[in-house]
């Protein structure tokens, strides 16, 4: 079957946490979700990160979003990217991330979020906003699979009020 993809950015983390929990809630995959998020250490001195079977821990101020989504979501990284910065990724992204990261070494030029983004699918030219959304501190929700689930989930999404909302493939 062919693989889409529908990406809604969201200016909040709890606009964020809304859409998934929405998404969790109508019975969508949660393993074909995927969060994006930058890392807000510098708003507070402790964070804490370390990732036990699936399960994440996060503390400092938004340790509470990152906890709750990371419980019911699949696979977790913490990665300091050229570019991007510090962020957080929940979700099958992580594999596509960890090989954007070899391809970024060899490509060089773009960062490992461009290249996992790319890698399944994405538009370059929209690739580069939401790589700017993340810089900026805004959250990236990505559902994959079938044309018909990212549709649904499109509609889903939709109503937690992203800024931005496409969908791919």
């Amino acid at each position: 079957m062919a693989q889409s993809a529908t990406v809604a950015i969201y200016a909040t983390h709890d606009q964020a946490d809304a859409a998934v929990k929405a998404l969790q809630k109508t019975g969508f995959d949660l393993r074909k979700l995927s969060i994006v998020g930058k890392d807000f250490r510098t708003e507070e001195h402790a964070v804490g990160y370390y990732n036990t079977g699936d399960r994440v821990r996060f503390w400092g101020r938004t340790g509470a979003f990152w906890g709750s989504l990371a419980g019911i979501l699949f696979s977790s990284a913490f990665l300091v990217i050229p570019v991007v910065g510090h962020i957080i990724v929940l979700g099958p992204l992580v594999t596509s991330l960890i090989g954007g990261l070899e391809g970024a070494a060899v490509a060089g030029g773009t960062s490992a979020l461009f290249a996992a983004l790319v890698g399944i699918g994405i538009p370059k030219d929209s690739v580069v906003q939401y790589e700017n959304e993340v810089k900026a501190g805004r959250f990236l929700v990505l559902a994959q699979g079938t044309t018909e689930e990212v549709a649904r989930a499109r509609e889903i999404l939709a109503v937690a009020s992203p800024t931005i909302i496409a969908q791919h493939g």
